[in-house]
């Protein structure tokens, strides 16, 4: 947390030592903060002699991962929106249309559905679907989103192009192939490159909430969690019983406001609450 402790001291060879003060003038390289490093290898491995361990060299996939996103957290000043969405119109119409689209192979999952709502949220509110660019913002016009999959080691986010144009089966079919060849190592880099918006899922292993850390130069990430059995009150304020799913959406405060976050996450919210509209 930026204070310099005994390890950084004692894992400190002469070669790094500071060299005498110059007179001239500092560059502006040298003038930019540096990212903190934290302890040295050394310096780690000395706090635990005497203790069993395994060492595992980090492949090149680990290092990306590792030094993207600590910039990431370091660099992108994030802040966090939290919503509550209830899913039992959505499992009602999504089961009804999977029993329609058995006979053609097609099996629609949640996170299909996700993805057509984040797309659509994107276009009803345009000004949240930008990317930070160093000195400026890009604003997209098309809803490319990033869908993280996690694989042995590591993880892609392969995108999804042009979301809010396509139907919820080639949805369904584009993201079954492209989850398949990340898990297989064989997507061509323009596959998980660009995008605007990303969706992270990690309903399927039990977890209700999370925050998720966005994926430069995304503006945004949502992190979905399980959807659950819960006690709601209705709108007449009777007790009933629902199907909850809790999202976060991790965003760029550089890119999108409070208020214009807001937006968006509505945006999404209402489309998942009120499935049919998607297919208008």
């Amino acid at each position: 947390h930026g204070r310099i402790v005994k390890a950084d001291v004692e894992g400190l060879s002469k070669s790094d030592a500071p060299k005498a003060a110059s007179t001239a003038a500092p560059t502006a390289a040298a003038a930019k903060p540096a990212l903190a490093a934290g302890p040295t290898a050394d310096a780690v491995m000395k706090m635990y002699e005497g203790r069993e361990y395994e060492e595992i060299t980090l492949n090149g996939m680990r290092k990306t991962i590792a030094s993207r996103l600590t910039e990431a957290k370091q660099s992108i000043p994030h802040f966090y929106l939290r919503r509550d969405i209830q899913l039992d119109a959505l499992m009602a119409f999504r089961a009804d249309l999977n029993k329609q689209l058995e006979a053609r192979g097609v099996k629609l999952s949640v996170n299909d559905f996700i993805i057509k709502a984040c797309a659509l949220a994107l276009q009803a509110v345009p000004d949240a679907n930008a990317v930070w660019a160093g000195d400026r913002i890009l604003k997209l016009k098309p809803s490319d989103v990033a869908v993280a999959v996690a694989i042995d080691g590591g993880l892609f986010t392969p995108v999804l192009k042009d979301s809010e144009n396509k139907s919820l089966s080639a949805l369904s079919a584009e993201m079954k192939d492209l989850a398949t060849r990340a898990r297989d190592r064989k997507l061509a880099p323009h596959e998980y490159q660009g995008g605007s918006f990303a969706i992270s899922n990690l309903g399927m292993f039990g977890i209700d909430n999370f925050d998720a850390v966005i994926n430069p130069p995304h503006g945004a990430i949502l992190a979905v969690g399980a959807g659950v059995k819960k006690p709601v009150v209705g709108k007449d304020g009777e007790l009933a019983v629902a199907t909850v799913m809790s999202v976060t959406l991790s965003v760029d405060h550089r890119v999108i406001d409070g208020a214009l976050g807001a937006q968006l996450l509505t945006a999404i919210k209402d489309n998942l609450e009120n499935p049919m509209t998607m297919l208008a």
